[in-house]
């Protein structure tokens, strides 16, 4: 049995994830795990809680966010945002922190999802019914670590087994291997898992056979799209993205009438949601106690603010958050995917785009003369605006010098973004929190059934069967027009559909869920589009940036035996 030799022990037992509504679970710190602890059901039950909640340590802090978000067509650096990653310069090295953690949490909980696999069968008095879909949850927890590390890196350690000890020797495993082990774990999950996520007793963040369905689908379309790739992958994409659409009904999901309601504070619940990730403001249950930048915690909300701050009559607050602005938008993604404003709705839901008065700061006063086309109610010498007015615009657009003098707020056109100041992603706001300073505790939206749509049809693109993609692609931009636009125009015809289309209609749709580095390697679009479009890593990115490089801790722990790769150039 391979083994791998870092990160696979020492694990603290926390979640506010549990079975019952009134059931709570001992909270229990074991430092070393073995195959007794898992062979008991409050053990085994621990054991998951804990799979879960490493799904924590990946989407929510910066590094998985760094490794998907930066450096690729839609979005390119703010001015806090990470230098090597986003340039793709020299100092990006295998040394780089986010690569390290992200690889570190996904060994970590998949050796305890091993754990729990493994030794499910040796629990005695369980009900047959709940072990089998507590294991069909680990499989598919397992199937989201591994999906993780085979795309950002290739070939991987297929660690199968738990492994109670630390060991100083591994090799890695290819490609192929990986994927046929998260079809066998992905199938097995399917069949041991309630229908959807609104099935009667299933608790949000839980693990159901709609999201394991949505996942096997894409890992079918990204295989097909790597070196392992099989001849029915595309096929076999379509089929299954398309029977979870088609069987919508049977399984409680749909898509939502509104693009903006899925993303809705407080809505994350909704049909068109198939699996999120749960955060809590319990400081047990997410990381270090630092308020500013907890790692497990969920910063989402923060890494696109702007700073918004520095602006005539603005101030930090809960609602504008803190502005991190670790991203900017890309010229390309507002003024050409976005290039339609009006019936296409999908911008102004999700980018903010105006900032509302919050302070008697630096307001200016109208000039004496006052411009040609100023307000009716506009006097020399008098403020502009005041609280609860617009100060700051951005429409996404250039306008007219002319008329920007006249406008009594701040206008910042597409050319004037800077990496201080752009559209704000909302996606992620958080309204709730107990201050400006804290991380949100939304759950996060991992996978939608949108998406599912536009894997079938890229699916079926690919597979040479474009009339079978453009039902699903017109169903997302027919939704895209609600309820202003023209539903109608929004349509598009075979002859329309390329793989660019389906890519920039997937930055249309699916813009900073943490998935665009993914699906621009999967096509072999990552060094043309980022060439084209991101300013910032256009001069420096090369062949070997399709790959993460393997980390420098994990080669220096791999002491025994062969050394670990790493990855071609690196």
């Amino acid at each position: 049995m391979k083994k791998l030799s870092i990160y696979l022990i020492n694990l603290l037992f926390v979640t506010g994830l549990f079975y019952g509504c009134q059931k709570k679970l001992e909270e229990e710190p074991h430092s070393v795990l073995t195959p007794d602890f898992f062979r008991t059901a409050q053990g085994f039950e621990a054991g998951l809680n804990a799979a879960y909640s490493g799904t924590r340590w990946i989407w929510g802090p910066q590094d998985f966010f760094n490794l998907t978000v930066g450096g690729t067509d839609e979005f390119k650096r703010g001015v806090d945002g990470s230098t090597d990653l986003n340039t793709y310069s020299s100092n990006y090295t295998p040394s780089n922190t986010n690569v390290g953690n992200v690889w570190k949490y996904c060994y970590t909980y998949i050796n305890t999802c091993n754990g729990l696999v493994d030794n499910a069968p040796q629990i005695p008095g369980m009900d047959s019914t709940l072990k089998k879909r507590m294991v069909g949850e680990a499989r598919f927890l397992r199937a989201n670590y591994y999906f993780i590390l085979v795309q950002l890196w290739g070939d991987v350690t297929l660690n199968k087994h738990f492994q109670g000890t630390p060991t100083t020797s591994a090799v890695r495993d290819p490609v192929a291997d990986v994927y046929d082990f998260l079809v066998e774990d992905l199938t097995a999950a399917i069949a041991s898992l309630p229908a959807g996520p609104l099935s009667a007793g299933v608790q949000p963040g839980r693990a159901t056979a709609a999201a394991a369905t949505h996942l096997l689908a894409k890992v079918y379309l990204t295989r097909a799209g790597s070196p392992a790739k099989k001849a029915d992958d595309y096929k076999n994409a379509y089929t299954t993205a398309a029977s979870l659409i088609n069987n919508g009904a049977a399984s409680g999901v749909g898509l939502l009438p509104d693009f903006g309601r899925v993303f809705q504070e407080g809505n994350e619940a909704n049909m068109e949601v198939l699996w999120t990730v749960q955060h809590t403001s319990n400081l047990a249950y997410n990381g270090s106690p630092r308020q500013d930048n907890r790692d497990g915690d969920n910063l989402l909300c923060h890494l696109w603010a702007p700073q918004y701050e520095n602006q005539p009559g603005m101030q930090r607050d809960v609602f504008y958050g803190r502005p991190y602005i670790r991203q900017i938008p890309t010229r390309w993604l507002t003024d050409t995917v976005f290039a339609d404003k009006v019936n296409d709705t999908r911008y102004n839901k999700s980018f903010q785009i105006a900032w509302i008065c919050n302070a008697r700061k630096l307001i200016p006063n109208w000039p004496d003369p006052l411009p040609p086309g100023a307000p009716a109610n506009a006097q020399p010498g008098r403020p502009k605006f005041g609280i609860g007015d617009t100060a700051i615009f951005m429409p996404g657009y250039e306008m007219p010098d002319e008329q920007i003098k006249a406008t009594a707020y701040q206008v910042i056109t597409p050319s004037k973004y800077a990496p201080t100041l752009a559209p704000t992603l909302t996606k992620y706001f958080d309204t709730k929190r107990t201050d400006m300073n804290a991380p949100s505790i939304r759950p996060i939206i991992v996978y939608r059934l949108a998406d599912t749509y536009l894997i079938a049809a890229e699916a079926a693109f690919m597979d040479g069967r474009p009339g079978d993609a453009l039902p699903f692609v017109n169903a997302i931009r027919r939704r895209a027009a609600y309820p202003t636009g023209d539903a109608q125009a929004m349509e598009v015809r075979v002859a329309d559909l390329s793989l660019d289309f389906i890519l920039d209609e997937r930055a249309r749709e699916l813009c900073g869920e943490l998935t665009r580095w993914q699906d621009l390697v999967r096509t072999g679009q990552l060094l043309t589009r980022v060439r084209l479009h991101n300013t910032d890593g256009q001069k420096n990115i090369q062949e070997k940036h399709r790959l993460r490089p393997i980390p420098q801790t994990q080669i220096d722990a791999t002491t025994t035996g062969p050394k670990y790769p790493q990855n071609p150039q690196w």
